[in-house]
């Protein structure tokens, strides 16, 4: 039989996040990511209570915007019987009390009480009224799964093993190799996208993937939380509204923030926080709940306040942008062409006017969020046309993952500089980088995947 490279993934099996044997996860997301994740429905819906009840997740509730239990207005069944309020996420079963929960009345309604790490001893979820809440341990399997997370976060700069086989492989059969990583790539993906939609539906999984390529590296969970905590169908709903909710939610809105601005932003800016200033009773988070950027390395172009702007600009045309999610060419056209009065002439809220205009989105974003989120979907069902589109991308900057893949892979073979022409065979190199480079503590030399590629 032929190997191809979902043949060899199984047949090494790479990656482990978990310890074998163990109980515990190594390098979990902080708390905060981990209730994101959670409520994108990447963790799954079906689990069992500590105690062996069978639960299913039906509605993973709301943002809860105060202080209390993370998530409110959520439904679950245990053993069948169905129970909605608030639910309660953290990292272990200890931190019921340690954050003080189980004194707290605001937390005498939760119905379920989720976990990561297995507790090392017997461990009660009990409220200040003394009613034990039930508790789910999520299994490390769908951790896994959904974080899909590295052991290392980079593999040394030089020449793998998987050099030598793949030097005498041809141009032919190094693309079959690649093509195979690349459609790997866009079905882990895709599990991710379609974990979302199950749980919010198609509008709200557009939301979010798009605020995330809005956020980039530095503030991509912020972004997903703003667009989790101010889901796309509310948000539309507010009409010329929707951009000082957006600013407002975010934390950038205060009653002085038009002194500094420019002489010809105040009136504008001032505007902006007088709209926030008559619905933040209903959107505002409390002090617990604010949401963090990261400011420092950020080039102006790239600053959130900007990403939040174009953000608000696509939602003010959502049915637009949602019918031209499958188009990626007339997409790509379309975000380029878009336009602010405000924006596209600042950086910043209280930045000078600039003398040029200035692009809401780049090409660059709008690549990756077209590779990264939205075709891989349509490939992974099957669309011939989603592939043939997707495989026409052309190559962005190649960055040092990149760089360190291709050179570990391809050395100075002659022709290795078509391996780096298109987007996809990025993509490519990511994959196999992820499921082999960044596994394998022994800089390869136990790494089983150039043994599996002399028999591709």
């Amino acid at each position: 039989m032929e190997e191809t490279y979902a043949s060899i993934l199984d047949s090494v099996r790479p990656l482990n996040l978990l310890r074998e044997g163990s109980t515990s996860v190594c390098d979990l997301p902080d708390e905060l990511e981990l209730q994101a994740i959670w409520f994108n429905g990447q963790f799954g819906r079906s689990f069992t209570t500590v105690c062996g009840r069978k639960v299913e997740v039906r509605q993973f509730g709301f943002w809860n915007r105060s202080a209390g239990p993370d998530f409110i207005h959520a439904a679950v069944t245990i053993d069948g019987e169905i129970f909605k309020g608030p639910l309660e996420i953290d990292t272990r079963s200890s931190d019921w009390e340690q954050h003080g929960h189980d004194v707290n009345p605001a937390f005498n309604d939760t119905i379920l009480h989720v976990i990561f790490e297995s507790p090392e001893r017997e461990h009660y979820t009990r409220t200040s009224d003394h009613r034990e809440v039930p508790k789910v341990v999520v299994p490390l399997t769908c951790i896994q799964a959904a974080l899909q997370s590295p052991l290392s976060a980079i593999a040394p700069m030089h020449l793998g093993r998987c050099y030598k086989p793949l030097e005498h492989l041809s141009v032919a059969r190094v693309n079959d190799l690649l093509e195979q990583a690349a459609r790997h790539r866009c079905k882990m993906k895709a599990t991710r996208h379609r974990a979302i939609l199950e749980s919010h539906g198609i509008d709200q999984a557009l939301w979010v993937v798009l605020a995330e390529t809005m956020g980039y590296r530095p503030n991509r969970l912020a972004m997903m939380l703003l667009a989790q905590r101010l889901p796309i169908t509310a948000l539309r709903q507010e009409g010329e509204r929707m951009m000082a909710l957006c600013f407002g939610l975010g934390g950038f809105l205060h009653p002085e923030v038009h002194q500094r601005a420019a002489d010809d932003s105040r009136q504008w800016l001032e505007a902006l926080w007088e709209t926030w200033w008559q619905d933040r009773l209903k959107f505002e988070l409390d002090e617990v709940r604010e949401i963090n950027w990261v400011l420092h390395g950020i080039r102006p172009v790239n600053h959130p306040q900007r990403r939040l702007a174009a953000l608000a600009v696509i939602a003010s045309q959502w049915p637009t942008y949602r019918n031209l999610c499958t188009q990626p060419k007339a997409l790509t056209e379309w975000l380029l062409a878009l336009e602010d009065p405000f924006w596209s002439r600042h950086y910043t809220l209280t930045s000078k006017q600039s003398a040029k205009r200035l692009a809401l989105l780049g090409k660059d974003r709008i690549t990756d969020l077209i590779i990264n989120h939205l075709l891989p979907l349509q490939v992974t069902d099957g669309d011939q046309g989603a592939w043939e589109s997707y495989q026409s991308f052309t190559a962005p900057a190649i960055n040092e993952k990149v760089m360190r893949a291709h050179y570990r892979l391809f050395g100075d073979r002659g022709d290795a500089k078509q391996f780096l022409m298109k987007s996809w065979h990025h993509q490519a190199l990511l994959q196999i980088y992820q499921d082999f480079c960044l596994v394998d503590t022994t800089d390869c030399e136990a790494c089983a995947f150039p043994e599996q590629l002399s028999k591709f």
